[in-house]
């Protein structure tokens, strides 16, 4: 096997590499609800570590189960609208543990 078969965090071939999802369940989620330009409600996702996560992934997910716009910056999520029902159930079925996830 070459080094480029292999993850360059843990030293593991990448067909049997944890990394990411060991990064998953070290995070400490943070859902809050917060105000934008016009009074306009967006829900805030912080904690998620960008170098441990493929937030282009992450993202993508979010946005296709919530029917929503959204966009990362500062490392934080901003999803547009309020979604703090939903998002925890998507988020632990995207692999972060429910106890590590905090709805405020």
């Amino acid at each position: 096997m070459s080094l480029a078969e292999r993850c360059s965090v843990c030293g593991l071939p990448k067909e049997l590499c944890v990394c990411a999802e060991i990064a998953k369940e070290q995070q400490k989620i943070t859902i809050t609800i917060g105000r934008v330009r016009y009074g306009k409600k967006v829900t805030l996702v912080e904690g998620i570590n960008p170098g441990d996560a493929n937030i282009r992934d992450l993202m993508s997910h979010l946005k296709n189960k919530l029917g929503c716009g959204g966009t990362y910056k500062k490392s934080m999520v901003l999803l547009q609208g309020d979604h703090t029902r939903k998002l925890k159930n998507i988020l632990v079925e995207w692999g972060i543990p429910e106890e590590r996830i905090e709805v405020t």
